[in-house]
């Protein structure tokens, strides 16, 4: 797949972007739950997430956190339907007593981040480039959703920033008419956790007090940390960067915890293939991606707060 191409920093453009968010805005906490109910890669697969949520509403009781790890859009046509299923099926659990508003977390995923930079191209080196590698990347149904014109973009990119900044406005324009939509993209986090307050660093890789950059030393806190594609062992969890949609490769390797959490889950491996459907179940790491949107399965799993796995089913 590749890295994407070099996009810019909107902050060095315009001078009204609020500047980095601080870290507990970043990362969601999910305390000591009683269950974490942890969702795969959707891709815009509405019928399987319906299927889905009907098996979470059966067993979720209060105490429980629902984790959305990313991928929730891209590849499939269906983006609004998806996005308004989310959104309805949030609403139903929030209407359960003791139910607040952080039990429910939806972290981004390559798709999410493509669609946000897509809306900044208009700052982006060589928005052409760009462009042309998200479309290869399966951005393209998302695009068309929310009413995009892919000549019209190309056209847009080929006049220059006044005319890239028009057409991106229309796509903000045009998801902010759906109710909801702009609120989660805007909501979402780069990766959950349980246990206590994870220390400063988040998840540093020597946590023990010790210095010795081995993973899984960490600090005790922290039990099960929840991601959209990997993590770069050798970076604390507040300097993996784009590692949490992007990375993948160290992932599957990891044979001990890092930084104190004994459990790790992804919901998209970046290297999946029909032949490798990548619903994987190691010492220590989980991978809940089984092709959903690319003619494979959406994968849900069960977790306690300390990372034992209670159940899996797929659709």
């Amino acid at each position: 797949m590749g890295l994407p191409p070099r996009l810019g920093h909107p902050a060095r453009h315009a001078g009204t972007i609020v500047a980095a968010v601080e870290d507990d805005s970043r990362f969601a906490s999910l305390g000591r739950p009683r269950r974490v109910w942890a969702v795969g890669a959707i891709h815009a697969q509405p019928d399987r997430l319906d299927v889905i949520h009907h098996a979470i509403a059966q067993r979720f009781r209060p105490g429980d956190r629902l984790v959305y790890l990313g991928n929730m859009i891209g590849f499939g046509d269906r983006v609004v339907e998806t996005i308004d299923r989310l959104l309805a099926f949030r609403i139903a659990l929030l209407a359960m007593p003791g139910m607040i508003a952080s039990d429910i977390v939806y972290l981004r995923g390559q798709q999410e981040e493509m669609w946000q930079k897509l809306q900044q191209l208009h700052f982006a080196p060589d928005p052409r480039a760009v462009l042309d590698w998200m479309l290869r990347q399966g951005v393209a149904p998302t695009l068309a959703a929310y009413g995009g014109n892919l000549e019209a973009g190309m056209a847009a990119a080929r006049g220059g920033a006044v005319m890239l900044g028009r057409w991106t406005r229309e796509l903000r324009q045009s998801m902010a008419a759906h109710p909801g939509h702009e609120a989660l993209f805007n909501a979402l986090r780069r990766a959950a956790y349980t246990g206590g307050q994870v220390g400063s660093p988040i998840g540093s890789p020597a946590g023990d007090g010790a210095d010795d950059g081995t993973p899984g030393a960490g600090n005790r806190d922290g039990s099960l940390l929840l991601v959209s594609a990997g993590i770069d062992p050798r970076r604390p969890l507040t300097g993996q960067g784009d590692a949490f949609w992007w990375g993948g490769g160290a992932f599957a390797r990891l044979d001990r915890p890092y930084g104190g959490f004994r459990r790790l889950v992804r919901g998209h491996n970046p290297l999946w293939s029909p032949e490798d459907p990548s619903v994987d179940v190691g010492p220590v790491t989980v991978t809940l991606d089984g092709g959903c949107g690319r003619g494979g399965h959406l994968v849900c799993a069960c977790f306690d707060s300390f990372g034992e796995m209670l159940d899996l089913f797929q659709v």
